[in-house]
Order: structure tokens, then C-alpha cells, then sequence
């Protein structure tokens, strides 16, 4: 391959000092049920040729050179620094004498763990991980530790990856053992006796970071052995594409089985459980299906379970292991059932109402005894513990609500507030309210939106509109830290919730699927329209955002309605829809997306699929796609073809810039603070920029 890069200028005004790489076309074709799709760029998804690398690094040098050029992009990391530098806690965890816990002095890259002997005791470092690399993006990705307290399992990202390794550390004396489990992805660490299970697939051929991964196999670890000696507990090699992962009871007498078979197209998974001491799984839920189901805990000789399974809100059931019986503990609620976690003999269950948690506590039995008072609407997470303790921990936050630690008493049923943060943020100056606007169907969708006091709604504020919308994923209320200078320089923030997530239970999820994947798109223009109809903001005025899935619906409305938006921002995105199933594990979406493989919906990814609908001489919002080198959860293909074709179709007629920022070292999201907080600078410096705006 020859003269793969050379230099295009574009003499356009506004752009006039841009010049992109021309990306080399090099003729492919595939071939699904009779039509034939060119595909000239695919040579970019070898991510380790020399001919990738030198694009990159041309993109590279024009998206920086362009960023660098912008006045205040240093005052805009300066603002994001000070905003970010406040200590961060985690809630603690208790494990025998101790309370484990994670801290981030302000700036860190990677957070710390700590550990003290009861509530008043000094902490100690457990592990630090920004020790590990000289650049701060070894993360550490799984603290799991052993019923006694005595060992713990510590897994490891390089990078950003989602590969893994996983060590394993003697908590008398917080040293490494000789133990390490590698190629562990799609997994945790569940302890039983003296070892524990983890799931890995074999080792990849070719690059680790694009090619698919399949036979994902479930082994167990005795500690103090080598990898090569470690049981293997399930595989099924005659369904390469099928997730298993283990579980275990907190009394570790049975060990819980999950398999999933996404990539036929199946939303749920299976269920089976191994007696502690037994060779032979038994099936709960033997057939795959879209139903979901998920073991809260063991009691009275059988199991508490939550599913979906006739109730797209979800319910809790119990089931018998001796009879085989299934029976009610908890009802379906008009309200979508979040999450379910045990403690202190109770359960807390999560419902979402209108996008915000309600936290009620329940006898085993299914008896209601209390609501949990949250602070506000927002959201809260944890409720998690052991059956001995008497009080748990959760975390609320909301958009204008930092996040904070609070304890609960079961037997008072009171909270308090444990750790707040040390932050100078005045919750009082923003305001946060929730609308309902209509779709193009007439459904109506919440957003929540973001600004401070005082602001005047004129249609002129530079405003962010972010959405998802998929994988039954709820996008909830929660503070970040980033997003302060961006609203006190008068900014809006939205954030629509989207069909396709877990908003409104799995109803909702699934009128944003596969054939109805247009209702996300819809509902996101909706978004658009209703806040410069409403004079929130104004076309001028108005970016788009969305990251991995998003990055997918940003692409796609941005080619459907491109004169709506100003800036468009896809991050980490799905934008070859023909093809996302044949890296690392993108065949797992083939449940929410279907697959080219079917003629139906291979005639509906073509219809959206953003790479292949830029339209040659389109007008297009500015735009800076991000992604990142390590990302081997979407890789990074997906947007380098995307950028490539709109650069080529595109660029010459735009008035707007359309770049791709590629970060190293970093994967999905970014691998440390320093990265995050250098991507955020340069998306708000290349929004207000573009909106002939000067961040003051």
C-alpha cells in the first residue's frame, strides 16, 4: 500500500487552515443476501499495520493542531482541574474486622485502596494502583476477597483493555502471591474453600484488541497453583458466542451459573446452581430465552430470584430446590424493579419512578416493612451487605448533588450522613428540571435538564444535549464535577432518556430494538426540537453527545437531521452496523441491534448504519469523533472508517470542521484522570469554538 495519506486543502472560510488526510481507497467488497456493499476503507481495521499507524498519527497531528490553536483551551483545563480537585470516596465495605474502602486525594489518576479496623480506625494503603505504570493507566478493575478476610483476588486492566489479569494478594502481609490468571474478560471472582472461579477465553490469534472472542470458559483457582493446573468447570465450544459466568452465595454452599446467548439474538440467559461439594450443575432455567434471571440469595433450602419472566417490570420469586416449585415473594410494580441487594436479614429493593430511586426494605419472606428516604429525587445505589451486619451504606447524588455516603441503621430504619464530599460546589445555584416532551409517535419522553439560577431562556445558551438508548440501560441523575464550569459559563445540559433503556422497564427497552431501533433516533430529534422550540437553546447553539452506543445514535441523527445540530460529538460508536459483530465481543449485541446475517434486519442496519449513509456534498454539524487506541470493547475501526468516509465525502463541501481526536493508551472510557480531564478540555474548547463563543 502506497501513498495511503496525502494532504487535501480545504479553502473553504472557516476552515480555511485545515487541511485533512486523505484516507487511500482500496476496493473491497461484501456480499449480503444479493447485494454487494463496497467497503474501501477496511484496511483500517488491521489496528496493528504500519499503514493504520501512519493514519492515525496524521489524524492525529491536524485534530491537535486544530485544538492547540484554540485560545482558551488551557483556561478551560485549568477551570476542570480546580472543579475535579476534591477528595472521592467510596462507600466502604466490610470483610471481618475491616472496612474497605477507595479514596482519590483529588487529581490521582487511578483511585486508592484503603482498608481500617472499624469506623474510627487510621486507614492503610491496601494498593495503589498509579504505582504500576509510569503513565497512570493500569487500573484496577476486581477487589474481590475471600469469605475468611485472608486473601483477596486483584484483577488488572493495561491501558484501558478489557482484558484482564487477575493476582491474588495475602491481606495479612498485602503482598503479591505468585499466582496469575491471564485472557480473563467478562468475569468476576467468586470465592469458594480455597480458591475461587473466574471466566477467560483462550488466548486470542492475531490482535488481542480486535479479534472475536469466543468459547468463553469458567475455571476455578486454587490459590498458591499455576493457570496451567486450573479446573475447568463449564465450557459448551458448540456455542462459541454464549457468556458464562459464575457466582457465588455469601455462605459459598452453591455456586451459581449464568449463561447468555446474545449472539443469537436471545436478551436473557440461563440459570443453573452447583452444591458445594457436588461435581453436577442443576438447572434452574435451563432454556435461553429473552427472560432474565438472577439470584439474589440462598434461604430455607432454596433460592430468592429476581426475572423479568412475564413481568417487564420485573418480580422477585422464590424458588424450591427440593419441589422445583416456583412462588411470589415480590409483585410486579407499575414501577420498574432496579436492582434487589441483601443485608442485616432484609432486602432493599431499588424501583425507578420517572427516572429516580425509591428504596423500600422487605422481610425474606417478601413482607414490606419500610421505605428508605433519600434526600431528594436522584439516585442511589449499594443497600449491599452480609447477613450479620446491622447497618449498610448507599451513595445518592443527583445532577446538582454531589455524591454522598450515607449509613443506615436496620433497626432504626434511619439514615444518616456518613462522609460528605469536601467540595465548593453550592447546590443551590443550579437547578435541575425534569420535562416530558413528545416523539414523533406521540410518546412522551423525560430529559432532565441542567443549568445555573438565574439563567435567561433566550434561545442563545450553548446547551448539550446527551442521550443512549439502548441495552436497557438507564441514564439516572448524577453529579459530575466536570460539567460545573461548563453550566457557570452558561451552558445547559440535557439529558434525554431515551426507548431503548431501562427507563420504564423492559417495555421500554424493547421499543428501541432491533426493528424499532428508529423509535431512539426519533425520540432523540424530538429532544432537539422541543429545546429550541421551548427557546432553551437555538440550532446555533445546540451539540449532540453520546458515547459507545451513543456515539451510534449521535452518528445516525447527525446524518438524518444534520441541520439540527451544531456540534455533533459521537464518542467510542457503533458506526459500521454491517460488521460490528465480527470483533472482540460485539456479537453480544446482536440481541439489542439483530445482525447483517438476517435479511430483515440487514435491510434495517443499512438503513441507519452511520458509516454507510454520509451523503457525498452533505452539510454537516462540526464534528470530533473520539476514540481511543485501546478500546477493544468498540473498536476503534468503527470510527476511524466513519471519520475516513465523512472526511472523504464531506470535507471538501463543509464549512465546519469534521476531525477524529484518537487518545493512547486509554480503551472504552478514559484509562486515567489526566486523560479524562484533557479529553473533556478539548471537547468544550471545540464546542464553544464553534459556536463563536469564548470561554471566559
Amino acid at each position: 500500500m502506497t501513498a495511503i495519506i496525502a494532504a487535501l486543502t480545504d479553502t473553504n472560510g472557516f476552515t480555511q487552515n485545515l487541511h485533512y488526510p486523505v484516507t487511500n481507497k482500496i476496493e473491497h467488497l461484501d456480499e449480503y443476501h444479493g447485494t454487494k456493499i463496497s467497503d474501501p476503507y477496511h484496511w483500517l481495521e488491521d489496528d496493528r499495520s504500519p499503514e493504520t499507524e501512519a493514519w492515525v498519527k496524521a489524524q492525529n497531528e491536524v485534530t491537535f493542531d486544530y485544538l492547540n490553536r484554540i485560545p482558551f483551551k488551557g483556561k478551560i483545563f485549568t477551570d476542570l482541574e480546580k472543579a475535579y480537585n476534591y477528595p472521592k470516596y467510596s462507600a466502604p465495605g466490610k470483610k471481618g474486622d475491616y472496612f474497605y474502602f477507595y479514596k482519590n486525594d483529588g487529581l490521582q489518576n487511578q483511585s486508592v485502596l484503603y482498608r481500617q479496623k472499624g469506623l474510627d480506625g487510621s486507614p492503610e494503603v491496601v494498593l495503589d494502583p498509579n504505582k504500576l505504570s509510569t503513565d497512570g493507566t493500569t487500573r484496577l478493575t476486581v477487589f474481590s476477597l475471600s469469605k475468611d478476610g485472608m486473601h483477596a483476588v486483584c484483577g488488572f486492566s493495561q491501558g484501558g483493555s478489557d482484558w484482564q489479569e487477575y493476582q491474588v494478594m495475602d491481606m495479612r502481609t498485602l503482598e503479591m502471591l505468585s499466582d496469575k490468571v491471564e485472557w480473563v474478560k467478562v468475569s468476576g471472582a467468586a470465592w469458594q474453600n480455597d480458591g475461587f472461579y473466574y471466566s477467560s477465553y483462550p488466548k486470542p490469534e492475531g490482535s488481542a484488541l480486535v479479534a472475536k472472542n469466543e468459547n468463553h470458559q469458567v475455571y476455578y483457582h486454587k490459590v498458591g497453583t499455576s493457570q496451567k493446573d486450573d479446573k475447568l468447570v463449564y465450557e459448551d465450544p458448540a456455542n462459541p458466542q454464549r457468556f458464562h459466568t459464575v457466582s457465588t452465595t455469601e455462605d459459598e454452599q452453591f455456586a451459581t451459573l449464568y449463561v447468555s446467548d446474545r449472539g443469537k439474538g436471545k436478551d436473557g440467559n440461563g440459570l443453573w446452581v452447583l452444591k458445594k461439594g457436588e461435581s453436577k450443575f442443576l438447572a434452574v432455567k435451563e432454556e435461553i430465552t429473552d427472560f432474565s434471571y438472577s439470584l439474589i440469595e440462598n434461604v430455607d433450602n432454596g433460592f430468592l430470584i429476581e426475572t423479568n419472566e412475564n413481568a417487564p417490570n420485573s418480580k422477585v420469586l422464590f424458588y424450591d430446590l427440593k419441589s422445583k416449585q416456583w412462588s411470589s415473594v415480590i409483585a410486579e410494580k407499575s414501577e420498574p424493579l432496579q436492582g434487589v441487594g441483601t443485608a442485616g436479614g432484609k432486602l432493599f429493593v431499588s424501583y425507578s419512578k420517572d427516572v429516580t430511586t425509591r428504596v423500600y426494605v422487605y422481610d425474606l419472606k417478601g413482607k414490606p416493612e419500610n421505605e428508605v428516604l433519600l434526600p431528594g429525587l436522584g439516585t442511589a445505589g449499594g443497600f449491599g451487605g452480609e447477613k450479620e451486619d446491622k447497618f449498610v451504606f448507599y451513595t445518592y447524588t443527583s445532577f446538582n448533588y454531589p455524591p454522598t455516603i450515607f449509613r443506615y441503621d436496620i433497626s432504626t430504619k434511619q439514615s444518616n450522613i456518613f462522609r460528605e464530599p469536601e467540595v465548593s460546589f453550592k447546590p443551590e445555584d443550579y437547578e435541575t428540571r425534569q420535562v416530558f416532551y413528545p416523539s414523533k409517535d406521540g410518546r412522551k419522553i423525560p430529559a432532565f435538564i441542567t443549568y445555573k439560577i438565574g439563567l435567561k431562556l433566550d434561545g442563545s445558551n450553548p446547551t448539550i444535549l446527551y442521550g443512549y438508548g439502548g441495552f436497557n440501560i438507564s441514564l439516572t441523575p448524577a453529579f459530575s464535577p466536570t460539567r460545573i464550569p461548563f453550566l457557570d459559563q452558561g451552558g445547559i445540559y440535557v439529558q434525554a432518556n431515551l426507548r431503548g433503556g431501562s427507563e420504564y422497564g423492559e417495555t421500554w427497552h424493547e421499543q428501541g430494538m432491533k426493528l424499532k431501533k428508529q423509535n431512539v433516533f426519533d425520540d432523540f430529534i424530538a429532544a432537539a426540537e422541543f429545546l429550541i422550540e421551548e427557546k432553551y437553546t437555538s440550532t446555533d447553539k445546540l451539540a449532540i453527545q453520546g458515547g459507545s452506543n451513543g456515539g451510534l445514535l449521535v452518528g445516525t441523527v447527525m446524518n438524518q437531521r444534520p441541520e439540527l445540530f451544531k456540534v455533533a460529538l459521537p464518542a467510542v460508536g457503533v458506526m459500521d452496523m454491517l460488521r460490528f459483530h465480527k470483533f472482540t465481543i460485539g456479537w453480544n449485541w446482536i440481541a439489542d441491534y439483530g445482525s447483517s446475517d438476517n435479511a430483515d434486519e440487514f435491510k434495517m442496519l443499512l438503513g441507519y448504519s452511520p458509516l454507510h449513509n454520509i451523503k457525498d456534498g452533505g452539510k454537516y454539524p462540526a464534528t470530533m469523533v473520539t476514540t481511543a487506541d485501546h478500546d477493544d470493547r468498540v473498536v476503534p475501526a468503527h470510527s476511524f472508517k466513519y471519520a475516513a468516509e465523512l472526511q472523504a465525502k464531506a470535507g471538501a463541501s463543509s464549512t465546519n470542521p469534521l476531525l477524529i481526536r484518537i487518545d493512547t493508551n486509554s480503551g472504552h472510557g478514559a484509562s486515567n484522570t489526566k486523560k479524562a480531564l484533557e479529553t473533556q478540555a478539548d471537547i468544550y474548547a471545540f464546542l464553544f469554538s464553534n459556536m463563536g463563543l469564548v470561554w471566559k
